[in-house]
């Protein structure tokens, strides 16, 4: 809901702040008072098209705010945060303040500001189609594309449908995955057949090498041992005689350490400062004895390598390097890529077979949403009848008694998202005419009185929060207006609405009743918006009605529509 709008420099408007709350809001003015200007200030904001000439003469740029009512939990308030915009905390209900601006500049430079935050216009156009809807005599913003017309319908039609859609919109999106697959499978089916043959090669060439995860580190430090294995036999060799001699014609490091021992311990009961020392050489020559019996078990065991063993060690390590450099870079790689390589080539090896088994369900699938399409075609017909019905008997009412509005529901060959129905409103204005399109079928003024008959036959049904009417009724007078100002009350039970007229008939209906005023003081007319209540009403409503504010019979006729209006506004 539009709880407030702020204008400065939009065409006549210097400056104004309308208050426009819940409710029906009528907005009145002379002629040339720049009534209209409030709903050129409302497309702009919602992101229509900006027109230079709209800026006033004299001004730099034209601004326009709204500060905005909306569900903080909702999809407008989701869309403001992706754009980086705040919603205030408005003190409600979960309800949050959204404030919006727009400015265009007498050089057409347009810009927009979402939640505080500059955004595109095209983020405006978004959240005005699910804030607004304006009907204009000359663009009739909702429910101008067939799909918008359909959408209306379902919705209309109630729950029945709504479950039969949601159950044919599962069943389309599970058809239309399966065609997909099937399409891709046969479509690609020669790449498919070379990608399985690529992979049973890559598959037989690891199976047959057989790789074990860290055996390439293995070999090559067992290829580095048998490379030197002279070196490290005479190496070992030597350092175990020093160690310890077996020949017994050179000193050995233990013999020279139990040397050692044994001279400390003769005199080692003279001075136990010495003790220490001979436990310290004790324990070295147990060390050292130890590293000689390692160092033999080494030389040992090169003594034991068999003849051969170095060139398979290097024919192993040659296989697994060509399978790292073909599958790899490490052996890690090449295990895991034949661990994923088996799932795949048997899915693609299963290809015919899963072809077969989708035909067969996509086969199934086709029967069921034909059945599932027909009946959604019934029950949109049937919708489609009572709507049209009712929205006939609006039209009536309206000052449009031949007028016939005609819900159009044809069936297509090909099955689509929502069944396989074409819907189209048609409107015959006249008696013995063929039903047309509306945006054919009717002139400016009848057009906007059909958009109104829709709305308040959809308002239960799709609740939209705000509506705006720009001279709603034009070309009518009497009781048809009374009857225009009736049903923009009863809109205005679920919705907010703003209308532009020039009737005292509708705008006795309105809860909240604003006039546009004119001044021409000054070099430049300037307009200002003024609410009113009370005796200013009561005058504005004579002004409407007889052209002078001040006439007593006129005001004696305001107030008595006044009181009408009151009696007439309640459900019916």
């Amino acid at each position: 809901m539009i709880d407030e709008l702020a204008i400065r420099d939009l065409g006549v408007i210097g400056e104004a702040s309308l208050p426009l709350g819940p409710g029906f809001t009528a907005v009145t003015g002379e002629t040339g008072a720049g009534k209209t200007m409030v709903v050129s200030a409302l497309g702009l904001l919602f992101g229509q098209r900006a027109d230079t000439g709209s800026v006033r003469s004299g001004a730099g740029q034209a601004w326009i705010e709204g500060r905005i009512l909306v569900d903080r939990a909702g999809p407008v308030a989701e869309r403001v945060r992706e754009v980086g915009g705040d919603i205030d905390d408005a003190g409600g209900d979960g309800e949050g303040e959204l404030i919006l601006s727009r400015s265009v500049s007498a050089e057409g430079r347009s810009r927009a500001v979402v939640g505080g935050r500059s955004a595109p216009i095209s983020v405006l156009a978004e959240l005005g189609d699910a804030l607004v809807v304006v009907h204009g005599q000359s663009d009739q913003l909702r429910l101008k594309s067939q799909s918008a017309q359909r959408g209306a319908l379902d919705s209309f039609a109630g729950t029945e449908l709504a479950e039969r859609l949601s159950e044919y919109r599962s069943l389309y999106e599970s058809w239309q995955a399966h065609r997909s697959e099937i399409e891709e499978l046969v479509t690609e089916r020669s790449s498919r057949l070379r990608e399985a043959e690529q992979l049973r090669a890559a598959i037989d060439e690891i199976s047959a090498v057989a790789p074990v995860e860290g055996e390439d580190v293995e070999l090559s430090d067992l290829a580095g041992r048998l490379t030197n294995l002279e070196d490290l036999r005479l190496a070992a060799a030597e350092a175990r005689e020093n160690v310890s001699s077996e020949s017994g014609d050179l000193p050995d490091t233990v013999g020279l350490i139990d040397a050692a021992r044994r001279s400390l311990e003769r005199v080692a009961h003279h001075d136990t400062a010495l003790t220490p020392i001979v436990e310290a050489l004790a324990n070295a020559s147990f060390i050292v004895s130890d590293i000689s019996t390692q160092l033999a078990s080494y030389v040992a065991s090169l003594e034991t390598d068999e003849v051969g063993e170095l060139d398979r060690v290097q024919e192993r390590r040659a296989h697994l390097t060509v399978l790292m450099r073909k599958y790899g870079p490490e052996l890690a790689d090449v295990i895991a890529f034949a661990a994923q390589a088996e799932p795949r080539l048997l899915e693609l090896d299963s290809d015919s077979d899963r072809i077969e088994q989708l035909s067969a369900l996509v086969d199934d699938e086709v029967t069921e949403l034909t059945r599932l399409a027909g009946e959604l075609t019934a029950l949109r017909r049937a919708a489609g009848e009572s709507l049209s019905a009712a929205v006939t008997d609006e039209l009536a009412a309206l000052a449009m008694p031949n007028a016939r509005f005609v819900v159009d529901v044809q069936e297509r060959e090909e099955l689509g998202s929502t069944g396989r129905d074409q819907v189209q409103f048609l409107l015959r204005a006249h008696e013995g005419s063929e039903p047309r399109p509306l945006n054919r079928g009717a002139s400016g003024g009848e057009l906007s009185r059909v958009m109104l008959a829709i709305e308040v036959v959809l308002a239960a049904a799709d609740p939209v929060p705000t509506f705006v009417f720009d001279e709603v009724d034009a070309g009518v007078g009497g009781a048809s207006a009374i009857e225009i100002g009736r049903r923009l009350a009863a809109l205005a039970r679920t919705s907010q609405v703003i209308v532009v007229t020039h009737l005292a008939q509708v705008a006795a209906f309105a809860t909240n009743h604003l006039r546009v005023e004119k001044d021409q003081d000054g070099p430049v007319t300037a307009s200002n918006v003024v609410q009113l209540a009370g005796d200013e009403r009561l005058a504005e409503m004579a002004r409407l009605l007889s052209g002078l504010p001040d006439s007593e019979s006129g005001l004696a006729h305001a107030a008595e529509l006044l009181a009408t209006a009151k009696s007439l506004a309640v459900p019916h």
